[in-house]
């Protein structure tokens, strides 16, 4: 009598010469640096392979950051490259972004999952990327960037989003992060969450007069929001600090 084991036994069988012959013709047309690596992932036990991929992480943050160092200082940050760019996207919700190009109307609805690179147009992702370089610049730029203020308050920037979302904003440096579990009724049934996972991010950075700094964090976060993070409402808030742990 014929078993199920048989059964799969003999299905094997038969396909393993077919398995062979389109993996054969795979892996033959691929890159030799990459085989290599793929060879190497499959000799390492699932420690080493966590700390490899791990160095693999950190070497590709490490790599985006200068790159964005690099832009930092083409940019040449001011108060006046401020002005002008919130001067221009001033108006830019999700609605307008689709109308102008940068994100596809086809985009995950907001509240749910985060925007990929696949709903972005390239002037998206190029958005993206400056909406990020300017929030970073000013957070943390100085002269080692280029960047040119005359920082006269401590401010406290603190803002929440989902941990699953986190990633997003990993480009952060010098903040300060905690978990917290969030009640979000949502009108539209979209997003609704009970005690969700959440992450709270402190950053301290010093405000210019006349609070452009801040407007300009407001403008940055809501473009990034839009094009990746996706949240209906993202909770953000700046408070002044009359004194601070960070002594220079």
């Amino acid at each position: 009598m014929s078993t199920i084991q048989n059964v799969i036994r003999q299905v094997n069988k038969e396909l393993v010469p077919q398995f062979e012959e389109r993996l054969r013709g795979f892996l033959i047309t691929q890159d030799k640096d990459w085989l290599i690596d793929q060879i190497i992932r499959l000799a390492l036990d699932a420690h080493s392979l966590q700390e490899m991929d791990r160095k693999q992480l950190q070497d590709a943050k490490v790599k985006t950051r200068a790159d964005r160092i690099v832009r930092l200082r083409e940019m040449d940050l001011n108060p006046q490259v401020v002005a002008a760019f919130l001067e221009r996207y001033k108006s830019y919700d999700r609605a307008k972004l689709i109308d102008e190009g940068y994100l596809l109307a086809s985009a995950p609805p907001k509240g749910s999952d985060l925007i990929g690179e696949e709903y972005r147009t390239r002037e998206g992702q190029i958005l993206l990327q400056h909406a990020k370089d300017i929030l970073f610049g000013l957070l943390f730029g100085d002269e080692n960037t280029q960047t040119h203020f005359k920082r006269m308050q401590r401010e406290l920037l603190t803002f929440a989003l989902p941990r699953f979302k986190a990633g997003a904003l990993d480009f952060m440096k010098a903040s300060t992060e905690m978990s917290a579990a969030g009640t979000w009724q949502d009108p539209d049934s979209v997003s609704n969450d009970a005690r969700a996972d959440n992450v709270i991010m402190e950053v301290e950075y010093g405000e210019i007069e006349g609070e452009g700094i801040g407007h300009g964090i407001v403008r940055g976060l809501s473009l990034i929001n839009n094009l990746e993070v996706n949240e209906q409402i993202l909770y953000a808030r700046m408070i002044n600090i009359e004194q601070s742990t960070l002594i220079e």
